[in-house]
């Protein structure tokens, strides 16, 4: 038994993945207009989201749209994408961070807005930044089972009421520098929306084959970033997130070649989004091209379980068949999985 999660798949293919952009556009500079007296008060410059985090800006749904509308679009998509009818979907997951309430799951609002069939298993998988992956991971294996031949996976994020409260404690006038550090991974978040449909590579065989997974747990740094209800934001170790998170993506991939996969030369590296350092840090842990790693969080931001799927639908139509991807992705908690996908 090795010291990290190996899950290979016989039958399971990506046949659509699709993504949703919001209608307005946030800047990192109305950040720093909102934020200028605290910022003049600390003497810290302005600039430093787009600095240090490289997010020129990220997207908002608006006062006109719901990241569940954005979802249920997203859906949509993908389904007539794959060419299947809704009647044939076993099962739907919704993996998003956002949510209204803690009960029901997001996931039963979707599989009623899009009018899927009462034999639908519907559920929440929620896994900070990771939850994609794993959901694409849990249908892939109940395909694989034989349980369903068909799942959608859905995603909508929408971080606006941490910034709403991240501003308001900022502005307080006995903020300090480290509130700052600590406020500034929230402010890097944008909104955006994703859904995938996965599907039997033997009814589908010009499907995107999903070849496996490894993954690995490092829970012993679950308290690096905590994000509660609205009002009480998110606090985040930005530092110590990069610091244990790289090194939890570098020991799950030396394990994974030392158990036979082979991922030096992917065709494509589509990384959970968050910033320069971030990618920069991948970079030199597993050494990988950088030519090969699509960026978008310069103009998305970080959109939590959505990044990753929302990068891979965008760079999907520069694949060819036969193309190898690898999915990395990393969550708080701290999580990660690595995910081939031959095109």
């Amino acid at each position: 038994m090795t010291a990290n999660s190996d899950i290979r798949h016989k039958n399971a293919s990506l046949l659509s993945v699709t993504k949703v952009l919001p209608p307005e556009v946030v800047t990192s500079s109305y950040f720093d207009e909102q934020l200028a007296a605290t910022y003049k008060r600390l003497k810290m410059p302005k600039g430093l989201l787009e600095r240090l985090a490289g997010i020129s800006e990220r997207r908002s749904w608006g006062p006109a749209m719901h990241f569940e509308d954005g979802a249920v679009q997203a859906a949509e998509q993908a389904i007539a994408q794959a060419g299947i009818s809704k009647e044939q979907i076993g099962l739907i997951i919704n993996t998003s961070v956002t949510r209204d309430n803690f009960e029901p799951a997001v996931a039963v609002g979707i599989h009623d807005r899009l009018g899927l069939s009462r034999h639908a298993l519907n559920f929440d998988i929620t896994n900070a930044c990771l939850g994609f992956v794993n959901g694409i991971t849990v249908a892939a294996t109940m395909i694989d089972a034989g349980a369903i031949d068909y799942a959608l996976i859905v995603d909508g994020e929408d971080p606006s009421p941490w910034h709403a409260t991240a501003l308001r404690q900022l502005n307080r006038p006995d903020s300090t520098r480290d509130d700052v550090l600590a406020q500034f991974a929230t402010l890097t978040l944008g909104s955006g929306a994703a859904a995938a449909v996965i599907g039997r590579s033997d009814l589908h065989p010009t499907g995107h084959k999903i070849i496996g997974s490894v993954s690995r747990a490092g829970t012993e740094h679950r308290n690096l970033c905590i994000g509660g209800e609205a009002d009480q934001g998110m606090n985040t170790d930005a530092a110590g997130l990069l610091k244990h998170g790289l090194q939890l993506v570098a020991e799950a991939w030396e394990e994974a070649h030392q158990n036979g996969w082979d991922w030096g030369n992917m065709r494509s590296y589509v990384t959970h989004q968050i910033s320069n350092a971030h990618t920069n840090a991948i970079i030199e842990a597993v050494g990988i091209d950088r030519e090969r790693i699509p960026m978008t969080f310069p103009v998305w931001g970080n959109v939590a379980a959505a990044a990753l799927p929302m990068t891979l639908a965008e760079e999907s139509a520069h694949f060819v068949a036969g193309d190898r991807i690898l999915c990395m992705g990393v969550g708080s908690g701290l999580n990660t999985a690595l995910m081939e996908i031959t095109w």
